[in-house]
């Protein structure tokens, strides 16, 4: 382990090899991502510096509810499309798909040949697909849709996300940049919950689809005014079997998982996936080795600060989106709950993300990231297995939306403290590898959470009703509080102390 690595853990250190902190999207980065006229990076949010953060801030969030608003009206899509019940899940699986396998060849497409070139696209797109999904006529059509919906969030995530770590300098305005993405991703998630059942339920399904239009219009509108672009001067010649590798591979490993979700993890499609996604990775990796101008520069992957930070962000968003899926069975198996019901009951957990991620910057600024990552995982495990104790009627929601609302708190300084330390001492010009890279991170935790709780839940349950079901559930949340633990296990033996950045 090198000092520069050991550097990059410092939340307000200077990027390794003088590279200058962060440049100024809204205007002041030329394409090489220094300041220009050497004008050192603001300290303070400007003006135009709001508008950027509010642009950046708005997609992001469009994008968070786009994840979840379909969840509840599945069924109704279903029924109205003639979808068979076994392609319901291509709804879902479609764009899971696309949004992972293509985030991290997305994020590195940024960095090559600019990143607001790469979210002006994919805003475009996602306009479109949406406005083709609400007036879809057949399953096909909607599949096609959802594609496109998928590959819109896998270009326009990583690209605003590097658009606003570049923008915003190493330190505390790039923390509470963060940290505000962070509680509004959450949020985001929650929102579209809630919005999906109201939409489907006073309107129809089709407007989960039509609200992203005008939203998407307006983001697309105010972008082209405010961002300026951003890229190197020169470009390496593309990684095309680095490309290919890592897509096909990422892809396959997606599908394992949802196949496994859908199937159990017995089921011969999901091992062949994943066994084909890991052996793709590894062929990845290889031609990473030796390529000229790899797609991912290994020395990217072998810094401690990015490579554990992922495996940080990994266990957030695997954990506390599966915890969601397994009170959703509790609200509704068994204290017999409705979905809508069910699904407004998060409106505490949401809060409790928008809680933490407002302290976030604050609680980084004055301990560092890494000791952020530890007490957010210490909260978020205790809160989660505080869960074990809930009962069988419905006396016990004081219990749920307490720990919920504690975890999610906890959950939300683990996922600032994961980008943040995913992303510092890092150029300018690998801003979007980096992104990119905490993106599929995302993606995949999401993706695998579910059928991994949801294989122990069920391996677990010990009978037919509901305190059969409750004991399985009990087993799955003293699982997931686990992995948190061993996650903030990881966190404090492999990062690097560093001390908090003065402000």
């Amino acid at each position: 382990m090198t000092a520069t690595d050991t550097a990059q853990t410092a939340p307000g250190g200077d990027a390794p090899g003088g590279a200058t902190p962060g440049g100024d999207a809204s205007g002041g980065t030329t394409s090489g991502g220094t300041t220009s006229g050497g004008d050192a990076p603001p300290a303070r949010l400007t003006p135009r510096l709001k508008l950027v953060l509010v642009i950046l801030l708005a997609a992001q969030f469009m994008l968070a509810v786009d994840f979840s608003i379909l969840n509840v009206a599945l069924p109704v899509i279903g029924e109205g499309l003639g979808f068979d019940l076994a392609n319901l899940q291509w709804i879902a699986t479609s764009f899971a798909l696309c949004a992972a396998g293509f985030t991290l060849l997305f994020g590195r497409i940024a960095d090559l040949f600019g990143r607001r070139r790469l979210f002006l696209g994919g805003l475009v797109v996602l306009g479109a697909a949406s406005l083709l999904g609400g007036v879809a006529t057949s399953p096909e059509l909607l599949i096609v849709a959802r594609v496109f919906q998928g590959l819109a969030t896998a270009a326009v995530t990583p690209a605003g996300l590097s658009l606003l770590t570049t923008s915003f300098p190493e330190g505390p305005l790039r923390e509470k940049a963060l940290g505000l993405n962070g509680a509004l991703m959450s949020a985001g998630f929650t929102t579209g919950a809630v919005l999906g059942g109201v939409l489907t339920d006073l309107l129809s399904w089709r407007w989960a689809f039509f609200i992203n239009v005008p939203v998407a219009l307006l983001v697309l509108v105010a972008a082209v005014v405010v961002i300026k672009e951003s890229r190197p001067d020169e470009r390496p010649k593309p990684d095309l079997p680095g490309a290919v590798s890592v897509t096909l591979g990422l892809l396959a490993v997606v599908f394992g998982l949802t196949q496994a979700g859908e199937h159990g993890w017995g089921s011969p499609t999901a091992l062949i996936s994943l066994a084909a996604g890991v052996l793709l990775l590894l062929v990845f990796y290889a031609v990473e080795r030796r390529a000229e101008a790899p797609l991912v520069p290994l020395g990217v992957l072998g810094r401690r600060t990015v490579a554990w930070g992922n495996i940080a962000g990994l266990i957030a968003f695997l954990t506390e989106t599966s915890l969601v899926f397994l009170m959703t069975l509790y609200l509704q198996k068994v204290l017999g709950f409705s979905p809508l019901a069910a699904g407004l009951s998060f409106g505490v957990l949401g809060i409790g993300t928008v809680v933490g991620g407002t302290l976030a910057p604050r609680v980084i600024g004055r301990i560092g990231t890494r000791s952020t990552l530890i007490v957010g995982g210490t909260v978020q495990t205790v809160a989660t297995a505080a869960l074990i104790g809930l009962g069988d009627d419905r006396s016990w929601m004081w219990l749920l939306l307490t720990g919920t609302f504690v975890g999610g708190v906890g959950n939300m300084l683990v996922i600032v403290g994961f980008m943040v330390t995913a992303t510092t001492g890092l150029p300018d010009r690998e801003q979007g590898l980096a992104t990119g890279l905490a993106t599929m991170t995302q993606q995949i935790g999401i993706t695998m959470g579910t059928p991994v709780m949801s294989a122990v839940a069920t391996a677990a349950v010990t009978g037919a009703g509901a305190a059969g079901i409750l004991g399985g559930l009990k087993v799955a949340i003293a699982v997931n509080a686990a992995i948190v633990l061993a996650g903030t296990l990881a966190a404090a033996l492999f990062l690097r102390r560093a001390a908090p950045a003065s402000r």
